[in-house]
């Protein structure tokens, strides 16, 4: 006779009732934004800003294709991809301005991809701050009309690390051209580490800023279309570029200069502003000659040692 062992079944209602939220932790799909500090999950990126309102947080956004946008009107929150690189936020833009649309105390943005943003005003970035601190590192924008997109904040600074610029810009607009990043009259601006290729139109880096570092950068214009100047400093500034390396391409609306200096007035002193350590050139077929640095303020003085190319002549001023 066979002898058959028969679990209480009490013992398997209590067995199974215990594995049940295990297995239901397993089927449930991440949120696609999570605020990590109370670990509540929302599937609209607006609502996990408002969760986290005038107070610190960070959001983590799940890999994948999110249509979606948000505007931030007070707080600090850190925007942070699950996995960098992977979660993109593609096409969609809040306010007609952009993905992230920023005007709380402080922001820190890590490992997004913002791509395709466009809007009436040709004016459609990634993002749009419009007043407080920001801190980009590990992301990506691409293929949209500007890049980052900033007003004017005097107390407020600006750091970007590690990032990359593709296929930005764009002068269809009446109101004249977009960038691939554009920045107001704020306290500073640090672009650090970080890749400009391929531009649409308008400048790789116009800033208005007080002060200025760019440092270890590459501006490849080789596949650059109708592109203006590498950096364009329009009211002056103060600051550092070194360490940069530079290619202007053969498709220029404006070729004469890489780096302009206070060619629209002289809000800053450019005095103190130190250019070295760079190199510059042109790519095949590019139109020579040229001017490493144009200023219309005639301040700039500390011009270090660049590795500069035939037919590009290191100063100039207008």
């Amino acid at each position: 006779m066979t002898l058959r062992t028969h679990l209480p079944l009490v013992a398997l209602s209590i067995t199974v009732a215990a594995a049940a939220p295990a297995l239901l932790a397993e089927s449930r799909p991440d949120p696609s934004f999570l605020v990590v500090e109370t670990n509540r999950g929302f599937s609209r990126l607006q609502d996990a800003v408002d969760a986290i309102g005038g107070k610190s947080g960070t959001i983590r956004i799940a890999s994948g294709r999110h249509a979606d946008c948000a505007v931030q009107q007070a707080g600090t929150i850190t925007y942070v991809a699950a996995v960098p690189g992977q979660a993109v936020f593609d096409g969609v833009a809040c306010e007609g301005k952009g993905t992230l649309v920023l005007r709380g105390h402080a922001a820190r943005v890590e490992g997004l991809v913002f791509a395709n943003v466009r809007v009436p005003d040709f004016n459609g970035a990634g993002i749009r701050l419009e007043r407080g601190d920001l801190a980009i590192s590990q992301s990506w924008f691409r293929d949209s009309q500007q890049g980052v997109l900033a007003g004017a904040d005097t107390r407020a600074a600006i750091s970007i690390d590690k990032s990359t610029f593709t296929r930005l810009g764009t002068c269809e607009g009446a109101g004249g051209c977009a960038h691939s990043i554009y920045i107001g009259d704020y306290g500073a601006l640090s672009v650090t580490r970080s890749r400009f290729e391929a531009g649409r139109g308008g400048h790789y880096v116009k800033s208005r800023s007080r002060q200025i570092t760019v440092l270890g950068n590459s501006f490849d214009d080789t596949a650059g279309r109708r592109t203006n100047y590498m950096i364009d400093l329009p009211g002056g500034a103060g600051g550092r570029i070194a360490g940069n390396w530079f290619v202007q391409g053969s498709s220029k609306e404006n070729w004469s200069a890489f780096i302009a200096i206070a060619a629209e007035g002289r809000q800053y002193s450019s005095a103190g502003l130190v250019i070295e350590a760079n190199d510059a050139r042109f790519a095949p077929g590019a139109p020579a000659p040229s001017v490493f640095v144009a200023d219309w303020s005639g301040e700039v003085s500390r011009i270090g040692t660049n590795a500069l190319a035939p037919g590009l002549a290191r100063y100039e001023q207008r």
